[in-house]
């Protein structure tokens, strides 16, 4: 048995891997978790380097925040040492800046694309990057004092980091279109209805819950916990005849495997 590695690949995050389970926490709670450039590389980091052995990822912060957003300071005329310039390089010209932002997109996309499950454990506060970080996950399992706010537009900004597709896919365009623009939070009964939510539990009890909800997946077969998340990425994009044959074909896969170790 592998004992549990534990790595800061960022001053402000940890990764724990404990055999097939990996744990990534926001770690920096005096700040709310907030967040900037460099924790963003180092996620998609994270994300693209996850070990073959893993096979659920747990997204989480440390002290009573998931994450407040992105750092304020780094739209201060000075930003953050350390950081990249947000100010400095927007005076380059939009195209330029796009061009940056597209990096930092991937701390948030790659956990879509990664083969393990992304489950998001979230407590208090997930406000802008914060929320778009929850969004990212497959699963989403809150406290009960959970307060999403894609709150961007109180900055003069927009949510710019795969949030406005992924709360589309959940909630629909107008109730999106409705968050984004006023920035209002939502609650806990609020992103149970709306889907935002796969459950949600007393704060006391989430990282129980979601070490139940990593239990039940780990003692599923894996290649077929594999292939039912398969189905469901980026079933948004297929239409009725493509998921049928997306099924069909996950199907195959898995007898074919079955039968062929009966006859080895």
């Amino acid at each position: 048995m592998t004992s549990p590695s534990t790595d800061r690949p960022h001053p402000r995050l940890q990764v724990r891997t404990d055999g097939a389970v990996m744990t990534v926490t926001l770690d920096a709670p005096e700040r709310r978790n907030a967040q900037t450039p460099s924790m963003w590389a180092a996620l998609e980091r994270i994300a693209t380097t996850v070990p073959a052995g893993v096979r659920v990822v747990v997204l989480r912060g440390a002290g009573p925040a998931f994450s407040a957003g992105l750092d304020r300071g780094m739209l201060a005329p000075g930003g953050i040492e350390g950081e990249p310039s947000l100010l400095g390089m927007a005076a380059d010209g939009p195209q330029a800046l796009a061009e940056q932002i597209a990096g930092y997109q991937r701390g948030f996309t790659a956990w879509r694309e990664c083969p393990a499950l992304v489950v998001a454990a979230v407590q208090g506060h997930a406000i802008g990057a914060g929320f778009q970080l929850a969004l990212a996950a497959d699963l989403r399992v809150v406290a009960a004092d959970v307060r999403f706010a894609m709150a961007e537009v109180s900055l003069g900004l927009v949510p710019d980091l795969g949030g406005t597709a992924a709360l589309t896919r959940l909630v629909g365009p107008s109730r999106a279109l409705e968050l984004c623009l006023t920035g209002r939070p939502v609650g806990v009964e609020e992103a149970v209805a709306t889907g935002l939510a796969s459950l949600a539990v007393d704060p006391a009890d989430l990282d129980a819950t979601v070490e139940d909800l990593v239990a039940a997946v780990l003692s599923a077969p894996e290649d077929t916990v594999s292939e039912i998340l398969g189905l469901f990425r980026g079933i948004e994009s297929r239409d009725d005849a493509a998921q049928l044959r997306v099924e069909r074909e996950a199907q195959g896969r898995i007898l074919h495997a079955r039968a062929t170790q009966m006859r080895s």
